[in-house]
């Protein structure tokens, strides 16, 4: 009996000690896992903090200033355009008059055989003439005439100029761009693709007035002697001209929305038996065509704005006419050739800068389109 109590008492006193270290080594670890949250607490308030970094902030205020700068400068260039514009609606009667003077003459008239000019001096002839009071309303009238004893502010003949140049070029230039575009992004070779693609970056970066030179030179004597034309320079060349340019717009945006159009698309429409053709231009493309038609939106924008294309190109006469091949005239030409020229703050100084109002809009109006069509087309497509 005394051996088995012993026993009892041994083995009491094994699991007495065994519960003493169980608790000792439970407290150590929750002591250690204090420590451990404690340092973890420290650490996120380190990272929390904000430490002092004067070269990050000097480059966020720049980049601040930069932003705000940039919006000021489009308001104030705004402000300014419809503040020289508005000069249109305060227009009062003018008289002015033209001296043309008459030059030294020589030889037989200089004998006396025309009684009527002076031989001692030069006679001068002063015409003056009344001009009617030129009104904002005048500006919509069918004739281009800045320049006489009556002038025409018509700006339709301007309008529709600009309006044929645009058409022809995106006839033209948009059919181009997007077939590239699809080749491209569903036909070629990757090393076919990184041949084509800086070729068209290339021809994004030609200026304005090399391509209007070789349309100048080249282009426009080309077609008058394969179509026979009657006039070298005129609307359908300047629009062929004003393709070239567009090219590469339309060509860069429609890759872009071709390129994101869901792989499993294609794969779909080939694991269905269609073959590669068939899903590039049934499955690809109409899945596109919200970015295709923004392509297609800017690249009106960028013909109806462009200026030096179409100033050596078209013949720059401001006809009324819907041939094709007839000169023409656009607004922006328009600007570009008389701005220099015009007496500031007359009736003809507003209406050029009235011209610049609409330009604005226009292409603000083309940018909204593209918006809500792109959003609708986006909405329809996840409903």
């Amino acid at each position: 009996m005394n051996i088995v109590k012993m026993n009892d008492d041994k083995n009491v006193n094994k699991s007495a000690g065994s519960h003493a270290g169980t608790l000792k080594k439970t407290g150590v670890m929750k002591t250690e896992q204090n420590r451990d949250e404690k340092t973890i607490i420290q650490d996120s308030s380190d990272l929390c903090r904000k430490r002092s970094r004067p070269f990050e902030f000097i480059i966020e205020k720049v980049i601040l200033s930069t932003a705000f700068l940039s919006l000021a400068f489009i308001i104030l260039i705004f402000l300014f355009v419809f503040r020289e514009a508005a000069t249109i609606f305060n227009n009062d009667k003018t008289e002015t008059s033209a001296v043309y003077e008459e030059s030294e003459t020589y030889g037989e008239e200089a004998l006396g055989d025309n009684p009527g000019i002076d031989k001692n001096k030069n006679s001068s002839v002063t015409m003056e003439a009344d001009q009617s009071k030129s009104s904002f309303m005048d500006i919509f009238g069918m004739t281009w005439l800045p320049v006489s004893l009556t002038p025409k502010y018509g700006i339709l003949p301007l309008f529709i100029g600009s309006l044929k140049v645009a058409l022809i070029s995106l006839l033209f230039g948009a059919p181009v761009a997007i077939l590239a575009a699809l080749f491209t992004s569903a036909f070629a070779s990757r090393a076919l693709k990184e041949t084509i693609k800086p070729v068209v970056e290339i021809l994004a970066g030609f200026p304005s007035v090399v391509i209007g030179f070789v349309a100048l030179i080249i282009l426009a004597s080309l077609l008058q002697n394969v179509f026979g034309l009657q006039y070298r320079l005129n609307a359908f060349t300047g629009g062929l001209a004003l393709a070239i340019a567009i090219i590469p717009v339309i060509f860069t945006i429609s890759e872009d929305a071709l390129n994101a159009v869901p792989k499993h698309y294609t794969d779909a429409s080939l694991a269905l038996g269609a073959e590669k053709w068939e899903t590039a231009v049934y499955v690809v493309l109409p899945a596109a065509m919200p970015g295709i038609f923004a392509a297609i939106l800017l690249g009106i924008g960028r013909a109806i704005g462009e200026t030096m294309i179409v100033l050596m190109a078209t013949g720059n006469a401001a006809i009324m006419s819907m041939d094709l091949f007839d000169p023409a005239r656009t607004m922006s030409a328009t600007i570009g050739a008389e701005m220099a020229e015009v007496v500031f703050g007359e009736f003809h100084y507003g209406v050029l800068f009235f011209i610049g109002v609409l330009l604005f809009a226009i292409s603000f109006l083309i940018n909204l389109t593209t918006e809500v069509f792109i959003r609708r087309l986006v909405m329809r497509r996840f409903k």
